[in-house]
């Protein structure tokens, strides 16, 4: 950094601001996490100078023998934490890992069977401003009115009118448990391929807190950041039989060199997540969510589902006369970063929404536990409650991020 100092301060003075940010927020973005030291050397190494277009031994460029041998650990590894038969690394991101699969089972024009965005579904699922609402047909399945899960019948329904080559699980935002042996069994029924996109789930598969997709799922997605805490990008795992049409896909089929830096981070942070720690890490993670969403609604605030099984809490605000728009904006103001969303039945737009979503991954990687949750949960409230409190809530966020730092004392 002192060089970066000297070499460009503006993006030097930029960095220092976000980490200020960073340390004295409250930071209850689901998808966000914070990384490990080990992973940041990873990230800044040597690495990044080195272009490695291929797979490992099959390159086509010299100077491989190295990175080959990173890329050789990450798949190793995530191939041992997810007890997986075959793993690619080289995504970018998990939009690109999406994309390389349905070029890889599909034909432009397949149809496709998700999850609504506004009932918690991902862009990539179908949305027509991404690539797969453009090059796809998709039908979209969404929760029941009363529970507000899953709507395993219309899901059953449409896979039987709708006759979909690919069904796919997942969501970017839902906070209980996904059942994939139902999905497995209706996508089998109708012979389509079953594909999950566990991004949001990772860390709490691999730690063991919530149903894994290997066994029943054709092929996986998943990012590598969010709950895994690892660096950003994408990560897919299947069966042997897959590999070549998966692989080609990514290289050269959307990609060309692998960010061989990224990939070394991606092995590092698989590394961890292999570690004792890092299940009681996601076991906090769940208990954290679970104190969080009781601490909202014995507030009187409604929550989709009326609570939450895994790191988030959607808090739907209908009743209350105030958007997501205005609540994120609210709570930013008081130092707590939170994410407008749709809730089901939206009826505000994506812009504005109805609801904000919640998540605990990184609290709780800052070595948060309940106490310090339900303090968290009476926070958002109050700013909720009342616009005015803001002044005062304020400065109990920039005490609380302060007993629990981000990079230093036991989380260093």
């Amino acid at each position: 950094m002192a060089d970066l100092v000297t070499d460009d301060p503006q993006i030097a003075g930029i960095i220092e601001k976000e980490t200020i940010r960073q340390e004295q927020g409250l930071n209850l973005i689901a998808s966000e996490n914070t990384v490990s030291p080990s992973v940041l050397a990873a990230q800044g190494s040597v690495l990044t100078n080195k272009y490695a277009e291929g797979y490992p031994s099959r390159r086509y460029y010299g100077g491989c023998e190295f990175v080959d041998q990173a890329e050789d650990l990450a798949i190793a590894r995530a191939k041992k934490l997810f007890n997986a038969p075959y793993a690619n690394v080289q995504p970018h991101s998990g939009s690109q890992a999406n994309m390389a699969v349905y070029f890889a089972l599909l034909n432009p024009g397949d149809r496709i069977l998700a999850m609504d965005l506004s009932h918690g579904g991902h862009l990539t699922h179908g949305a027509p401003a991404s690539f797969s609402g453009r090059l796809f047909e998709f039908a979209h399945y969404g929760l029941t009115r009363d529970t507000q899960t899953i709507d395993m019948d219309q899901v059953a329904t449409l896979a039987e009118t709708f006759k979909p080559r690919l069904i796919v699980a997942g969501a970017s935002a839902y906070p209980r448990i996904i059942n994939f042996q139902k999905f497995a069994d209706i996508a089998a029924s109708v012979h389509a391929l079953f594909m999950v996109d566990m991004a949001h789930i990772a860390g709490l598969v691999a730690g063991g807190v919530h149903p894994t997709p290997v066994g029943y799922a054709d092929v996986i997605t998943s990012t590598t950041h969010k709950t895994l805490r690892g660096p950003r990008g994408g990560l897919i795992l299947g069966s042997d039989d897959l590999a070549a049409k998966i692989n080609s896909q990514i290289f050269p089929g959307i990609q060309g060199g692998p960010l061989m830096h990224v990939i070394a981070a991606k092995a590092v942070a698989f590394h961890e997540a292999l570690q004792p720690g890092f299940a009681r890490y996601q076991q906090q993670v769940v208990e954290n969510a679970s104190v969080l969403a009781r601490g909202l609604m014995n507030r009187g605030y409604k929550l989709v589902s009326n609570g939450t099984d895994n790191h988030m809490v959607l808090m739907d605000l209908t009743d209350r006369g105030l958007s997501g728009k205005e609540a994120e904006e609210r709570l930013g103001r008081a130092g707590i970063t939170v994410n407008k969303n749709t809730v089901p039945n939206e009826t505000k737009g994506t812009f504005v929404t109805s609801g904000i979503r919640i998540g605990v991954p990184l609290v709780t990687s800052r070595g948060m536990k309940p106490d310090a949750v339900q303090q968290i949960a009476e926070l958002i409230c109050d700013v909720l409650d009342d616009a005015a409190a803001v002044e005062q809530v304020a400065p109990a966020v920039k005490d609380l991020c302060r007993r629990y730092p981000l990079y230093s004392g036991e989380n260093a």
